[in-house]
């Protein structure tokens, strides 16, 4: 009797991890932050870039290994706050909406450059210039759509 009643015992409180697991969704993980709520004041730093820094054109725009690198850079240096894709994180926005991927690279460029430290955004400006361009074309790639899904040839 008493090995039956410790078997149910450790069902019970294995049942109840299970559960716990599947309701805390990512086990062993910390839950995903949500992303700040869309608001369109945070993008009005894009605009405040000078004329000659908006008109300013990406050196790296054709090179193919720019967004990897890019790629790279954002992980190291942006995704803490952006978001590992750029959806927005804790303290930055996303970098997904049109605000930013209508924007010129020159203006993208400013922003790195000098930041918006009262709103948080650190200043890149010891980044190495090349790095900071491949930071802007990384940040534009987000809002490329991706290949086509090709669809299944239809069943007769």
């Amino acid at each position: 009797m008493k090995a039956i009643v410790a078997a149910l015992a450790a069902c019970t409180s294995l049942l109840a991890i299970s559960i716990a697991l599947g309701q805390s969704g990512n086990p062993g993980k910390s839950p995903a932050v949500a992303a700040p709520q869309y608001n369109p004041a945070i993008y009005a730093e894009l605009q405040k870039a000078p004329e000659k820094a908006r008109k300013r054109t990406n050196p790296l725009q054709n090179d193919p290994d720019a967004v990897a690198a890019g790629a790279i850079l954002f992980e190291q240096h942006c995704a803490e706050c952006h978001g590992e894709a750029g959806q927005g994180g804790k303290k930055g926005p996303s970098l997904r909406v049109a605000e930013v991927q209508i924007a010129t690279p020159g203006a993208i460029f400013w922003v790195l450059t000098n930041g918006v430290v009262r709103k948080g955004m650190p200043v890149w400006s010891k980044l190495p210039e090349p790095q900071r361009w491949q930071l802007v074309r990384y940040i534009q790639s987000l809002g490329e759509p991706g290949p086509a899904a090709e669809s299944p040839a239809p069943k007769p």
